[in-house]
């Protein structure tokens, strides 16, 4: 027994350290070529492993992208629940949560876009897509929690206008119209339309 377990140990080492490996090579290639112009052969060469492996953990380019802004989204995530515990009103506090998920996505703003598109057409079966679609949800939850504590909001509306705001955000990162708007633009619109579905009084 003792045996197996380490070999099942070994065995999972080397599985994350693939992914490791594979996780460096996508973001390294992605943000110097873009994800348009990266194959999933230059992904494999640059992890050192054959591109069968490859897919193993990841079956699309869309989803290597998944895998690799999902977690720089959760980071971001985390700093904007630390900025907005400290936000003055409801409106500072919501502004002070999604703005690092924005500078995040916007850090390569033709990666950013695809990223969103994926998160919206991909396979929500798929573990990369169903991570991200979890962060989504706790972005939303964030964002409710902000609007009780601040907002004095019942849980359900809420829960609703999270949505709203959330549905703001991506809209705004991902339109078209925007692919040349700065970050501080993109804000200020998220903020203009955030303060006009706060209750009265609220923002």
């Amino acid at each position: 027994m003792q045996v197996a377990s380490q070999q099942l140990g070994r065995r999972e080492r080397n599985k994350q350290a693939k992914l490791d490996r594979i996780t460096a090579a996508a973001t390294e290639l992605f943000a110097k070529h873009g994800v348009d112009d990266v194959t999933t052969q230059q992904i494999a060469d640059a992890a050192d492993i054959g591109t069968g492996t490859l897919f193993l953990y990841a079956k699309t380019k869309g989803e290597l992208l998944l895998l690799v802004q999902n977690a720089r989204y959760a980071t971001a995530l985390e700093r904007g629940r630390s900025a907005a515990a400290d936000a003055p009103d409801v409106l500072a506090g919501v502004l002070a949560l999604v703005a690092p998920v924005v500078e995040c996505n916007r850090t390569q703003v033709d990666n950013g876009r695809t990223y969103l598109r994926e998160m919206v057409f991909g396979d929500p079966s798929e573990p990369h897509h169903a991570e991200a679609l979890s962060i989504v949800g706790q972005t939303e939850a964030a964002i409710a929690a902000t609007l009780i504590d601040r907002a004095g909001l019942d849980a359900p509306a809420a829960s609703t206008i999270a949505r709203v705001v959330s549905a703001i955000m991506f809209l705004e990162m991902a339109a078209s119209v925007n692919a040349g708007s700065s970050n501080q633009e993109i804000l200020a619109s998220i903020r203009s339309q955030v303060a006009a579905i706060l209750p009265s009084g609220r923002s």
